[in-house]
């Protein structure tokens, strides 16, 4: 038996299509799939982060990086779209990472290092994702107090080092660790529930207490063997001098780059194995997502893979991160949204994304609607709507003291693609940079002794724009 079917396309065209003679085989089996497509576009989205540690924007093949090798991230790229301005409002592991899970800066947030955010944790995606019937799990780093184990169904915390004894007495690497968990998380979890997981790698973070710093996995001392790692332009002790007077030895970002970039072969050894941590999280990354495939969930999942702050990799004569500098603010963004157009697949987008838009960013996707306490933009509009909707143009910097002023110094700026002014609080110094003429910042048009016209203007509307932008982030 023969039939023919005419079958107009939704929202597609209004030309009706001829799929010509189909078997009734056939026909039950097309039926079938658009049954089961449909239920799958009524369940609400399954939501996976993927929070890499000190990895900054360029850290990807896909982000132009010759280097490194991310070929699981580069394909995440190419089936969704990379951010390439997403930044952070704070370049700390601990304040970052409160700003992920609240959607508010750091002064409305409360988390000033690495205590406990003092937001309700019911206005948290990961509270209210749960409150509303996900399966809700977190995996790895923490560093916001102590860890609330009670508020997931599936949790485990841990950082710090590279290195842990495993259950059979045998060492099992961090990032290996954050894999197991994660496919256990994905194997074990109620088949009938939404799921949300916030896999936080340690990696690349450096393990400060020990010498060698960047301890990757054996399986990956091949890696990387025999290239040379390129010097930034500004990785000098020229750019070093630059910096306001206050930077001394006794800056945390000057005593680290001591620890992993102050000679040429340190600078190799250091950025090659902070490189293979990269390749290893890759790896993991793209196991997890082959788990989701696996199950048939991949398509039905919101994928988020970004990073709690930048990293100098010898910039400025810095290492580390916490300053307003490009290296440091700026942090990879790619999102994987079945809701997605093909077309888009693949693409870039280079309006200023922040890390307190991935919690409404996600709480929408869902299907909920944000706290209004959170701060943050859905990322959504972007990619979903046909015409690109109004977009923030600037924002504001913050970063707390940490120890005291000359060990980590407060630091604030107001950041636009073309200027930014920084401020030094607890020294009262202004820094006006030209972004466009200056990318890497080092030429401080307000240490300059004749100010142009222009100059004054823009440092005065800076100013106060600053205090404006300051005052609505509290």
């Amino acid at each position: 038996m023969i039939i023919a079917v005419n079958i107009l396309p939704l929202q597609m065209t209004k030309t009706t299509f001829i799929l010509g003679f189909l078997t009734v085989a056939n026909f039950i089996a097309l039926i079938a799939g658009a049954q089961v497509a449909q239920a799958a576009a009524d369940k609400p989205l399954n939501v996976l982060v993927l929070y890499a540690d000190d990895w900054r924007h360029d850290t990807l093949g896909a982000a132009g990086n010759t280097i490194v090798k991310t070929p699981r991230l580069d394909a995440l790229a190419d089936q969704g779209m990379r951010f390439t301005q997403n930044c952070v409002t704070t370049s700390i592991c601990g304040v970052s990472r409160a700003c992920l899970y609240t959607g508010q800066w750091m002064s409305r947030n409360g988390c000033e290092g690495f205590n406990m955010f003092t937001t309700p944790w019911e206005q948290t995606y990961p509270g209210k994702l749960r409150e509303n019937g996900y399966h809700v799990g977190h995996i790895g780093k923490w560093h916001n107090g102590k860890f609330p184990k009670q508020n997931y169904d599936f949790g485990r915390s841990y950082q710090g080092k590279h290195w842990f004894e495993g259950k059979d007495g045998k060492k099992i690497h961090v990032t290996q660790r954050n894999e197991n968990d994660a496919l256990e998380f994905l194997k074990t979890r109620p088949a009938d529930k939404p799921f949300c997981l916030t896999l936080a790698f340690f990696a690349t973070h450096a393990e400060d207490r020990h010498p060698d710093q960047f301890l990757p996995q054996p399986q990956s001392m091949k890696l990387y063997q025999d290239v040379t790692i390129p010097v930034a332009a500004n990785a000098t002790e020229e750019s070093w001098q630059r910096l306001p007077s206050f930077f001394d030895e006794k800056n945390e970002g000057r005593n680290r780059w001591h620890w992993r970039f102050d000679t040429p072969e340190k600078y190799q050894t250091m950025m090659k194995n902070y490189y293979r941590l990269a390749t290893e999280v890759d790896s993991t990354c793209g196991k997890v997502l082959d788990e989701l495939k696996k199950q048939g969930v991949l398509d039905n999942t919101l994928v988020i893979f970004t990073t709690d702050n930048g990293y100098y990799h010898a910039e400025h004569g810095l290492a580390d991160k916490w300053y307003p500098h490009q290296e440091s603010i700026r942090v990879p963004l790619i999102i994987r949204d079945p809701r997605m157009p093909e077309k888009k697949h693949g693409s870039t987008n280079n309006d200023f994304t922040l890390s307190v838009d991935l919690a409404p960013t996600i709480l929408s996707a869902a299907g909920l609607a944000t706290p209004e306490a959170m701060q943050g933009e859905d990322i959504a509009p972007l990619y979903l709507a046909d015409e690109k909707p109004e977009w923030r143009k600037e924002f504001f910097y913050e970063h707390p003291c940490i120890r005291d002023k000359n060990f980590i110094p407060e630091s604030e700026a107001l950041v636009r693609k073309d200027w930014k002014y920084i401020y030094w609080p607890q020294h009262k110094v202004e820094q006006l940079f030209d972004l466009k003429a200056d990318p890497r910042e080092e030429n401080d048009l307000v240490q300059v002794t004749s100010h142009t016209a222009k100059h004054t203007a823009i440092l005065k509307e800076m100013r106060q724009r600053f205090q404006q932008l300051k005052a609505e982030a509290k």
